[in-house]
């Protein structure tokens, strides 16, 4: 599955690292993932739900929380609320860009965030918490002989799953503040609670209290054998499965926008790169995803079309196409075109009819086949139009390429 990554502007206008992955094929929903708390978007739960989930056509946006993982600012001045507002701001992003998020999913910590943002972004449909807390303070329980320092010296460092982080007083203050159960009984989004009745991070009665505080449509599945963090990759992928399965209830699929018959320009082309590989590109048409790479033997990994193949699948789509429209208008019998192209290098001294004398030129073989019934003159007549397609005339004319960087 396709990655692409990139930053988005977070709360306090910190530039928050962010993951989205995409189905291979078409977006069938978008999903806003938040990881558990301390942890980034490339804890293995968060990624092997991720892929797993847009396996099934559904592409998930995770991202690291201000002052996690590759984010900007400091971990230190981050609390629940900004973590609330930062999913409120990658669910903006995600809108203005791709597709509004139609699932919320929260793991741990993450859990109850999405349980406090939900009611900020419309478009979802469904919610669903991973062994989430009823409350935000559960949370303290990791370092709660801690507690006391941090309030008294108003910032302290403390170990959590064997690395630092400094815990301030705010922090405290803020968990303490948050009614979780009060959103939860105003959700008025489809809720899928998944727990593990043997979790001994976050006991199984937090799933009980936000089931009760919840109204319908409501779900529970048990992740029996399950750890906190999911750490055997099956129950990673079962949680994928059940999720997919549930949602489809729950949402519509992402609409595609007919094109529109005007005169208005082309749309245009987005190539980002995946980082997945060496060369791996997502190409972006309208509601149309696909992808680039490069061949193996170049030092790709041959997931998609390379540039060349583009090339001649462009020029070879605007020749059938044209020679359709003819046929079609000219009421002749022609059953199916098929075009098969070739880029090749070649001497121009082995060109005749070619300007340039020296060096190589670039040279397209492209064979037509045309089944039907035709005589000798409907297929010269059809081979001629050929020539006249769009791109076709744009490879053999002057072309003006005007490159910038982007604001």
């Amino acid at each position: 599955m396709p990655t692409e990554r990139f930053q988005f502007t977070g709360e306090g206008g910190h530039q928050l690292a962010a993951a989205l992955d995409l189905p291979d094929g078409q977006v069938a929903a978008y999903a806003l993932f938040a990881h558990c708390f301390t942890c980034g978007k490339d804890v293995l739960a968060a990624k092997r739900i991720a892929t797993a989930l847009a396996a099934k056509g559904i592409a998930v946006l995770r991202f690291d929380f201000t002052g996690l993982g590759s984010s900007e600012g400091d971990f230190a001045n981050s609390t629940f609320s900004s973590n609330v507002a930062d999913l409120v701001h990658a669910a903006d992003h995600l809108r203005e860009t791709r597709g509004a998020p139609s699932i919320l999913i929260g793991h741990s910590l993450g859990g109850a965030a999405i349980l406090a943002a939900a009611d900020q972004i419309p478009d979802a449909k469904a919610v669903v918490t991973i062994a989430a807390p009823s409350d935000p303070a559960h949370v303290t329980h990791l370092f709660k002989d801690r507690i006391e320092d941090i309030r008294t010296h108003g910032q302290v460092e403390v170990q959590l799953a064997g690395r630092p982080f400094n815990i301030k007083r705010e922090f405290l203050d803020d968990i303490a503040e948050r009614g979780l159960m009060a959103h939860v009984a105003r959700l008025h989004k489809a809720l899928l609670i998944m727990h593990s009745p043997t979790d001994d991070t976050v006991g199984i009665d937090n799933a009980t209290n936000i089931f009760l505080a919840a109204k319908h449509p409501k779900s529970f599945v048990s992740l029996s054998g399950a750890d906190h963090l999911l750490s055997d990759k099956r129950d990673a992928g079962y949680v994928a499965d059940v999720i997919a399965a549930w949602a489809e209830r729950y949402i519509e699929p992402v609409a595609i926008a007919p094109v529109a018959a005007t005169t208005e320009g082309p749309r245009n082309v987005v190539v980002r790169e995946t980082r997945n590989s060496k060369f791996q590109q997502t190409v972006t048409s309208g509601p149309h995803q696909m992808l680039a790479d490069e061949p193996v033997a170049a030092g790709g990994a041959d997931t998609g079309p390379g540039p060349y193949d583009f090339l001649l699948s462009g020029l070879g789509a605007c020749t059938s196409m044209t020679m359709r429209m003819y046929a079609d208008r000219k009421s002749l019998p022609v059953e199916r075109i098929t075009v098969t192209l070739k880029h090749n290098k070649i001497h121009a001294e082995d060109c005749a009819e070619c300007e340039t004398r020296e060096g190589m030129l670039d040279q397209i073989d492209r064979v037509i086949a045309i089944e039907g019934a035709l005589d000798a003159d409907q297929r010269k007549r059809l081979m001629e139009i050929a020539d006249k397609c769009p791109v076709h005339r744009t490879l053999t004319s002057e072309v003006r390429i005007l490159t910038r960087e982007a604001d």
